[in-house]
């Protein structure tokens, strides 16, 4: 399918420069175009995803990406979308950031030099420019009216904004320029509250080049179809690092979708086809029990982000989890499995009765419960009913002596930690 109009099935495109001159361009060339972003902590989240995702799409088409993680710019602090100053990072870590956020990016884009994605680092041409330079080779093609009239900067007026942030925008637009003389780039991407900086960059090109052209397109923001905020969980924010947010966490946030939003979902974050996609959409009005299309959302996303073995690795904890066979897990699968139960400490001088430990742990309420949860075959460790009054948490009941996996019920699991 032509690129423009699979964009447009899968609402993808929320504002356009100039539709026509796009469509035009990209039929004409293979163009280059960028996204970027601002290193503010030392991992992307999945509200990250959808610009660079898009721009994924075009390097599939023959385009080429250049990936920009702001050295300099998240020095500053762009004003879209906050209400208030944002606190200003070390140099180191910026530096720190740029380079754990590259790291994340190759592995969507798969650089490979100058036949793929291009990433790049605006600390590298904005770090060289002096206050003067500045002021002279640059201040001077954007009116301060013209600046005013932006949405992120007029919404901060009364509030306030400092002239660091005022120029965040200026900023954005030199890396544009600099794109555009560098590598030819003549399209920027960007989420829905980019358009002030994206439009101000077409407009700093312009006349620094002669009345060149070069175009701009944003995403919308993606939200939950109850209104609710995308990519954020109890625990907070999904996050692409694996360390902050486990693959196999990671495959249930995608799983655990629902019917109403997950077929948008296929289509923004995936690569599937439109035929597969509304296959998957039908088997969600015919089948939803099956959860065949959160299946494939969860499958898709884990690889793409974390690899075919982290993607394993979590269908193999869903799978324990399910059928209760946690032995069948390695110590590490099951940190991630059980990373938010309630956890208790068992220390040296304590019992290990399976009684005291329910109700220590306030699994049972009372001893009392606790032996009638235990008689009546209530109780699992690690998978296995136990239903021995007299069963002590000791040897095999200690995965790699470390812990113990206590289930009540169907559905209520408990970790039993030792000091």
């Amino acid at each position: 399918m032509e690129l423009l109009k699979d964009l447009a099935w899968r609402g993808i495109i929320y504002q356009q420069t100039d539709e026509d001159g796009m469509k035009e361009l990209l039929e004409k060339e293979s163009v280059s175009l960028y996204c970027g972003v601002d290193p503010t902590g030392d991992s992307l989240h999945i509200g990250h995803l959808l610009p660079f995702l898009t721009m994924r799409r075009f390097q599939k088409h023959g385009h080429r990406p250049v990936v920009l993680v702001g050295g300099a710019t998240g020095q500053i602090g762009d004003p879209s979308g906050k209400k208030e100053e944002r606190s200003l990072l070390t140099t180191e870590q910026v530096e720190f950031n740029v380079r754990s956020i590259q790291t994340q990016l190759e592995r969507i884009f798969k650089v490979e030099g100058d036949t793929g994605a291009v990433m790049v680092n605006n600390l590298d041409w904005i770090g060289k420019i002096d206050m003067i330079s500045f002021l002279r080779d640059f201040g001077k093609y954007i009116g301060v009216n013209y600046m005013l009239a932006k949405d992120t900067i007029a919404s901060r007026l009364e509030t306030g904004i400092s002239y660091t942030e005022f120029t965040y925008t200026i900023l954005q637009a030199m890396d544009f320029n600099h794109l555009y003389n560098e590598f030819n780039c003549k399209l920027q991407i960007g989420g829905s509250d980019q358009w002030g900086n994206i439009t101000t960059g077409l407009e700093l090109i312009r006349k620094m080049n002669d009345d060149a052209k070069a175009f701009g397109m944003t995403i919308p923001l993606v939200t939950k179809a109850d209104g609710s905020k995308f990519g954020k969980t109890e625990s907070g924010a999904v996050w692409l690092d694996a360390e902050k947010t486990s693959p196999y966490e990671f495959y249930q946030f995608w799983f655990n979708s629902s019917d109403a939003d997950v077929v948008k979902y296929l289509k923004f974050f995936t690569f599937l086809d439109q035929e597969t996609i509304t296959s998957l959409e039908e088997s969600v009005q015919t089948e939803p029990h099956l959860r065949a299309a959160q299946k494939t959302l969860a499958e898709e996303m884990t690889k793409m982000i974390h690899g075919q073995e982290a993607l394993e690795q979590a269908q193999r904890i869903t799978a324990a989890l399910f059928s209760g066979d946690i032995k069948s897990l390695s110590s590490s699968e099951i940190k991630q499995g059980f990373k938010d139960v309630p956890t208790y400490l068992v220390e040296e001088e304590d019992s290990t009765n399976i009684v005291d430990v329910l109700v220590d742990a306030k699994i049972s309420s009372s001893k009392r419960q606790a032996r009638e949860d235990v008689s009546n075959g209530a109780v699992y460790i690690n998978g296995d009913r136990v239903t021995e009054l007299d069963f002590l948490l000791e040897g095999d009941a200690r995965l790699e002596n470390e812990f113990t996996i206590i289930r009540r019920g169907k559905k209520k699991y408990f970790m039993i930690q030792y000091a």
